[in-house]
């Protein structure tokens, strides 16, 4: 299984699992942070380049891999996915490098899997 396939599939279901224990309190967080992300004043690419830098600096697999899948699909250059691996490096300092190498491994993933289609999800839940 590949390394995005196997991230979305894992996420997918324990959301899924997440949801069905039926906490108010949980999703209205999960809610929170979808609605977040919305399109608003800051278009979802800007939003989705935000997420991907504060991920970074937070040291967060999980949500670096998730913001780079959406700015995948919010179609980001390699040179602006670098650009803002360089800011988020620059604030986190180096202690942010073992996940910019494991971020870079991947963006490179996602691009080898351009010919399968992202799957799309109807809440963001990082």
């Amino acid at each position: 299984m590949s390394l995005v396939t196997e991230f979305n599939d894992y996420r997918q279901r324990m959301n899924e699992k997440i949801m069905a224990a039926d906490n108010k309190v949980i999703k209205r967080f999960f809610n929170l942070d979808t609605n977040t992300y919305q399109e608003g004043a800051l278009s979802v690419k800007t939003k989705e380049i935000v997420g991907l830098a504060c991920s970074m600096v937070l040291r967060c697999d999980d949500c670096i891999k998730y913001h780079l899948g959406k700015c995948y699909e919010e179609k980001l250059t390699d040179e602006e996915v670098y650009e803002v691996f360089a800011i988020a490096n620059l604030i986190g300092g180096s202690i942010v490098i073992p996940h910019f190498r494991r971020a870079v491994e991947y963006w490179e993933a996602l691009k080898e899997e351009s010919a399968t289609p992202a799957p799309v999800h109807a809440e963001h839940q990082a």
